[in-house]
């Protein structure tokens, strides 16, 4: 692995010391600039190759969300904030891990790993494997997981939307999670359960799948949506 060159960027002196300090420790890492200076970082990212940037969110001449915007996605970025409620929003960017203040050097290292396994890029998520045995129309329905787009919650019954078909089902949220591989969908509201590998994008509090239909994310699932982004 070749030497990774880093910016640390966070208008607090104490974060700076301590992320670098962290830094120091890992031998895959050159620091070119530390501090709280938001446009000598800035000057730095436009001319030089910098492969990560540890970033704070919330900063008082420009925000880290207002950074990434202003780089689009050239950068990759390990997010350092006391504020969780930005992770969701942050990873429109290249984010690979959203650090939680007060950081240890354990769960810093990790996102350190994680940013060496998953160059140059984020991998796609696994196709959806096996199948869903339903009950409808007095029918026993044998869905294809890979086929599913996501399923809708619609009071006493779910409408499983595939990629030919809308299935009916009489059954609740909570007990058709239960029958789906974890690893492979995720709940993201209380009436979407979508599969990881049909997202398109994610766009603030709303995600776009593979066929186009907007679901939003709700504000109970938004943690663990940004959970899951940070495993990829």
């Amino acid at each position: 692995m070749k030497t990774i060159s880093c910016i640390i960027l966070d208008d607090e002196p104490l974060a700076v010391k301590l992320v670098h300090d962290y830094a120091q420790k890992i031998a895959e890492l050159k620091v070119v600039y530390a501090g709280s200076d938001v446009y000598k970082a800035i000057d730095i990212l436009r001319s030089q190759e910098i492969d990560l940037v540890f970033l704070d969110i919330q900063m008082p001449e420009l925000t880290g969300m207002e950074i990434m915007q202003l780089f689009n996605k050239q950068h990759n970025y390990i997010i350092t904030s006391a504020y969780q409620e930005y992770a969701l929003d942050a990873y429109q960017f290249k984010v690979v891990d959203f650090l939680l203040k007060p950081i240890t050097f354990n769960r810093f290292y990790q996102a350190v790993e994680k940013f060496i396994q998953w160059q140059p890029g984020i991998q796609p998520a696994p196709a959806a494997t096996g199948h869903l045995m339903v009950k409808a129309d007095r029918k026993h329905h044998q869905v294809a997981l890979d086929n599913i787009l996501y399923i809708e919650g619609l009071k006493d019954y779910i409408r499983i939307h595939t990629l030919d078909d809308k299935i009916i089902v009489w059954e609740n949220m909570k007990d058709i999670l239960e029958k789906l591989p974890a690893q492979q969908f995720i709940r993201i509201h209380r009436s979407y359960i979508i599969p990881v590998n049909k997202i398109k994008l994610i766009e603030g509090n709303r995600v776009q799948m593979q066929n186009m239909d907007y679901l939003p994310i709700g504000e109970t699932y938004r943690k663990m949506v940004a959970d899951w982004l940070g495993k990829y």
